[in-house]
This record gives C-alpha cells, sequence and structure tokens, in this order.
C-alpha cells in the first residue's frame, strides 16, 4: 500500500494512506489534534502521581513524545505501553521529524529518537520519569488486567478499520482499565459511543480538534 510523508495545517507532518484516503492524524494538524485530544482531555485529568498509558495505535510516536515532554510538568511519572501491527519505518518517522516542530522543548529531537529506538518487547526507561513498552501485535489479541489509568484509543478510523471499534474491544479496554480510569479518542460515532456505553464504559461528548465537531472521552465507573 502506498504511504506518503504530507504536511498538515499547523505545519507538522503526518503519513497518509491515498488507497484508503485515511492518514495517521488529522489533516487539520497533526501536533494540534494530539494536544487537543489526548493532553488537554486526557493526560491533563491527571497530575502528581505515576501513571500507566495504553496507547491503541503507537503509529508515528507523536502521542508518546507529547505525553513525555507535558508529564514533567505535572508531576507525573508515566509507563506507557503502545501496541502497534505494523512500526513504521525509521525512514518515515525521521521524515517527520516532530521534534524539531515542539522547538519548545530543547531535548524533543533527540527524545523522539529515543522513543522509537527503544527495543519493541519490554519496558524501557527513556527519561528517569518516563519509560515506554512498545509491543507489536494486532489490538484484537490483546488483554491486560485492570493497571491502566489512561487509554489513548488512536486506531485507523470506523470507516477504513470497524472491526477495531466495536463492543468486544471497548470490553478490552474495560478490562484493561482500573476502576475510575479514562479512555480518550477523537472519534465521536453514534455507533462508538454505543459500543463504548455497551461495554460499560460511561461516556461524554467534548469539543472536537480543528476540523472536528466533537470527540469522545469515556470512563470506568469507580
Amino acid at each position: 500500500m502506498e504511504r506518503k510523508i504530507v504536511r498538515t495545517a499547523d505545519g507538522s507532518k503526518t503519513i497518509q494512506l491515498p488507497e484508503w484516503k485515511e492518514q495517521y492524524h488529522s489533516l487539520h494538524g497533526a501536533i494540534q489534534e494530539a494536544y487537543h485530544v489526548f493532553i488537554h482531555h486526557g493526560l491533563s485529568q491527571f497530575e502528581d502521581r505515576e501513571l500507566e498509558i495504553l496507547e491503541m495505535g503507537f503509529g508515528t510516536g507523536l502521542n508518546a513524545l507529547i505525553t513525555s515532554l507535558e508529564a514533567p510538568a505535572r508531576g507525573l511519572k508515566v509507563r506507557y505501553s503502545a501496541l502497534e501491527a505494523y512500526p513504521v519505518a525509521e525512514a518515515e518517522w525521521t521524515l517527520l521529524d516532530y521534534g524539531s516542530s515542539l522547538e519548545q522543548y530543547p531535548d524533543a529531537v533527540s527524545h523522539y529518537k529515543d522513543i522509537h529506538q527503544a527495543p519493541w518487547g519490554s519496558m524501557q526507561p527513556v527519561r528517569n520519569d518516563f519509560s515506554i513498552q512498545k509491543m507489536q501485535m494486532d489490538f484484537l489479541d490483546f488483554s491486560a488486567a485492570p493497571r491502566f489509568d489512561l487509554v489513548y484509543f488512536d486506531a485507523f478510523g470506523a470507516r477504513v478499520q470497524p472491526e477495531l471499534w466495536t463492543e468486544a474491544v471497548f470490553g478490552q479496554m474495560y478490562s484493561a482499565l482500573k476502576p475510575g480510569g479514562i479512555l480518550v479518542t477523537y472519534s465521536a460515532k453514534g455507533s462508538v459511543r454505543r459500543a463504548m456505553q455497551a461495554s460499560g464504559l460511561i461516556t461524554e461528548r467534548l469539543p472536537g480538534p480543528p476540523g472536528k465537531r466533537e470527540m469522545l472521552r469515556a470512563r470506568k465507573p469507580a
């Protein structure tokens, strides 16, 4: 399948899959979307604690990078687990160059490289307050005990991969979350919200990032 590096509206880049008419991040702004969905409505709900995060769709590594850069200001020590069936090649993540786009952080370039070069399969320290475990596997094969405080659900859209947005998959997320844990996603589809609710999650609609009217946040009952 053809893969193209394209520039988004905020100046940052993403990977586009022309055959699917899909991309890894919003064309309205890759970095804007990551901050709005996963940081402002996810990470910012926590402070001054150890935090277990699960990302469904490691992709370009952008969400992991921004989380690692934003966590210290919130007093967070993060253990970050990320699933990805088809890892992005080094030639691609190098061209994306997200570290240079986050110039307010002097170590963003080296941090982005360290995250991508961390070995797959086991939890690896990247900084004193951030460790990552990248797992190459299909979402449908994942299961975990309730140990995560926060889930970033960043799969390709339901239009192209509907099997990843089902009650069964959100049931897996419910099982993996601690009581009171949070799941955030860019999607606001009614079918997605109903699948979350059927799995036992309590959902809320929130204002979406640029180009989207709404997004979803869900909580496991405390």
